[in-house]
């Protein structure tokens, strides 16, 4: 009984937090707040301290997560509609580099390292603080860089190139699956598909691990 008990309630939890986190959002995720994270901390305690406890029941955890769900999504509302308060409850980009200069009193009050700050310029493929003319720490611990026009990638409008057309990849196969919402995107089908793979000495779809389509280039196929 206890092992069942524990299997339900561990489903019912899984189900409830993936539930809130689809109703929150996407960026809920990838932008994690210093109160995101916080959030985070209280609904895995909240999950999983009522999985061993005898006293705490379905009713409890749901309750427990709708409530939690229920202020995060009211927080989440009030941000949107008043500007005032997402300072308050979402934090602020600060410069911690301007104009070549680092910024040390924005950088303690972010509790961010000079070690630290090398680290996330090198994530964004800056190796050097000379690089950089503008650079903000952005309120979920990331960094935006703007480097000096030196040190700048030219572009095609620069190099006076032609402009060209932006074309999107579709994965057209994963796995030895057709990824039919592709196919369809791109106009083909699944005949198509499968003279293309002739093509390519390939008799099944069950063969390729990855296929790849791309506008005037050849189907990239993958085998196992």
């Amino acid at each position: 009984m206890l092992f069942g008990s524990i299997f339900v309630e561990t489903l019912f939890g899984f189900v409830m937090l993936f539930i809130l986190a689809k109703v929150l959002g996407k960026t809920q995720i990838k932008q994690l707040t210093a109160f995101d994270f916080i959030s985070a901390l209280i609904l895995g305690e909240l999950v999983g301290n009522a999985l061993y406890d005898d006293q705490v029941g379905i009713k409890d955890i749901g309750f427990a997560v709708l409530l939690w769900g229920t202020l995060l999504y009211v927080t989440e509302l009030i941000t949107q509609r008043y500007k005032k308060t997402r300072s308050m409850l979402e934090g602020r980009p600060s410069i911690i580099i301007h104009k070549g200069k680092l910024q040390r009193e924005e950088m303690k009050k972010g509790k961010l390292d000079i070690n630290q700050l090398l680290h996330l310029l090198r994530s964004k493929d800056t190796f050097s603080v000379q690089e950089v003319d503008y650079a903000i720490l952005e309120t979920d611990g990331t960094v935006s860089v703007l480097k000096k026009t030196a040190y700048q990638q030219p572009t095609r409008h620069e190099l006076n190139l032609p402009i060209e057309e932006v074309v999107l990849p579709f994965m057209l196969i994963n796995d030895g699956e057709i990824i039919w919402d592709s196919l369809e995107e791109i106009g083909k089908d699944e005949a198509w598909l499968e003279q293309e793979l002739k093509k390519q000495e390939i008799a099944s779809v069950k063969e390729v691990f990855y296929a790849e389509y791309s506008r005037e280039r050849p189907l990239y196929i993958q085998g196992y």
